[in-house]
């Protein structure tokens, strides 16, 4: 593996001020002379270069030298059809600049990029940088909000999305801001979670049509998970889906009395988008509270599930449950991939998702129906295995105040970093852990301003070990697992590249490219922070660059 060297531009945010660069919105650099290779030198814009995301810019797959939203397009697939870099000339990438926001937590932010313009967040505050420098083009202010528990009091915000020249963030506190791209002004503000202290928010917004749909967490704290949709130019509600079916609805048998208003089930990570179906593919986490599965018989619908709406309306189409009363905090929030492949000889319109259990499922994402399933942890102990319609067979192990040996720990086999899917190499790319703990259940009542989790945890002794995985869709088995190592669990996502590369974070801090069709390490850059974040990639004056954030910093590469 080869490291990368070179000099770097270390830039940090202004103060708490807002921060205008005059005109630097309004124009978009020119190209000069390209390759075949080199990507597209056209962004989204009118005819004076301002930010402009529009529906087909949304819709566009793959994405290329933009990335308009988290994960890039609305199947969620990670994939860029970029291809300057290539696994003959990764080993030149040099890092271009670094960004230290103000106000910084461990970084989770995706960067997204139109127009040579990225933006980022950090806690609640959200910056317009220049793609190809770094430097600050604005700052939006926003102070943290006292009081907050759990990963809301953490502060992470996971960034933004973007439609027409309004940019969406969620604070902390579960509201919804509209700023204009152009400026960081503040256009509007909704509060859309009221009525329990404990909820909070982490995650970045999705744009379907003309709706901003936002998730919700505060999950293990005691909060009533739902997903809501606003109107992108007047912030008025549209729609919103409770998780938790209240009474009278379908499901709510696993709810007695007021249990409904506390179970979980929130949905703090984004969601996919098929335009041609219509329909919105979201993840739901677990149950509350974790452990203590007395309080809520049942399935528990609809925690740990995947949630398959009617964008339009709200309205449940169909619903996959991963872990049915759920005992060991598996969170089915993984990115559910939209793939259009064959799949044992007959082309389907597909899901895929590593879920946090240990099993890896391929949906038909029509109408929900399990086709595959398998897991892909070497200790799985919960289970016996999965049934003919893709439900675990339970294996009987029920925590209590003594403790019970689980495999994977409450942690996951996987969690809400970002897999990718290559439709060159068929290969679907996503971050593993081995690991086991022990887990106990301790009754214990809600009480707003303190966590849910009527539990204890402690380590079962092992050493866990994590991988990056390449699962072939053509085999339905893997084609590579690379152990990584490092003192650290990463908890970076990956991306993949029509060149041939898969990038992520390893467990060493270093941000790094691999051959995707291999999974044969080529580049490195040690970034000197846990990565807890997924990369994206962009293009700008016709140059390919990569971007992760790591830390307390967002890096950009880029051949020299």
């Amino acid at each position: 593996m080869r490291a990368a060297s070179g000099a770097l531009r270390i830039l940090t945010a202004v103060g708490c001020v807002l921060v205008h660069s005059s005109g630097a919105l309004a124009q978009t650099q020119k190209s000069s002379a390209r390759s075949a290779t080199d990507p597209p030198a056209t962004s989204p814009g009118d005819a004076n270069g301002v930010i402009h995301i529009q529906q087909k810019d949304l819709r566009q797959t793959p994405v290329a030298g933009n990335w308009p939203s988290y994960n890039g397009d609305y199947t969620g697939a990670r994939y860029t059809s970029l291809a300057q870099i290539t696994p003959s000339n990764a080993g030149r990438l040099v890092a271009q600049w670094v960004f230290h926001p103000h106000t910084v937590s461990p970084l989770e932010v995706t960067p997204v990029v139109t127009a040579g313009i990225m933006f980022v967040t950090s806690a609640n505050d959200a910056y317009a940088l220049d793609a190809k420098t770094g430097n600050v083009l604005w700052h939006h202010v926003r102070a943290v909000t006292p009081g907050l528990i759990d990963d809301p009091g953490q502060h992470h915000s996971r960034g933004v999305a973007i439609l027409g020249t309004r940019l969406f963030m969620e604070t902390d506190n579960a509201h919804l801001l509209c700023l204009d791209a152009r400026s960081g002004h503040l256009l509007w503000e909704v509060a859309y979670a009221t009525g329990n202290k404990n909820y909070g928010a982490t995650s970045a917004p999705l744009i379907v049509k003309n709706k901003v749909v936002v998730g919700i967490s505060g999950g293990d704290d005691g909060v009533r998970g739902f997903l809501a949709a606003f109107d992108a130019e007047t912030g008025e509600e549209k729609w919103r889906f409770w998780t938790i079916p209240g009474p009278g609805q379908k499901g709510n048998e696993s709810w007695p009395a007021d249990t409904y208003l506390h179970g979980g089930g929130t949905t703090w990570m984004p969601g996919t988008y098929d335009p041609d179906l219509n329909t919105l593919y979201w993840g739901t986490g677990n149950p509350a509270p974790d452990y203590d599965g007395s309080l809520r018989p049942g399935d528990d619908l609809y925690t740990s599930s995947l949630l398959a709406l009617d964008p339009d309306t709200g309205a449940l189409k169909w619903y996959f449950q991963f872990s049915p009363h759920d005992l060991y905090d598996y969170d089915a929030v993984q990115t559910p991939v939209l793939v259009n492949a064959s799949l044992k000889g007959r082309p389907r319109k597909l899901v895929v998702t590593a879920n946090r259990n240990g099993f890896l499922y391929i949906l038909d994402r029509t109408n929900g129906k399990f086709l595959f399933g398998k897991s892909f942890v070497e200790s799985l102990n919960w289970a016996k295995g999965l049934d003919e319609n893709g439900r675990p067979v339970p294996a009987g192990l029920i925590p209590d105040e003594k403790g019970v040996r689980i495999c994977p720990a409450n942690g996951g086999a996987t969690n809400w970093y970002s897999p990718s899917y290559n439709p060159a190499t068929h290969m679907f790319y996503f971050r593993s852990f081995e690991a086991c703990a022990v887990i106990q259940s301790n009754a214990r009542s809600f009480a707003e301003g303190r966590a849910y989790y009527a539990s204890g945890i402690q380590t079962a002794g092992e050493t866990g070990k994590g991988y990056i995985n390449a699962f072939n869709l053509d085999t339905l088995d893997f084609a590579w697992r690379s152990l990584q190592f490092g003192r650290n669990k990463g908890w970076g996502g990956v991306m993949s590249t029509a060149a041939g590369l898969v990038a992520f974070g390893d467990d060493g801090q270093n941000f790094v490219l691999a051959d995707a069709r291999t999974g044969k390490p080529l580049w490195h850059f040690h970034v000197g922070q846990l990565v807890h974040a997924s990369p994206m990639s962009y293009a700008v004056d016709g140059q390919q660059y990569f971007a992760i954030a790591a830390g307390s910093d967002v890096f950009s590469f880029a051949l020299p």
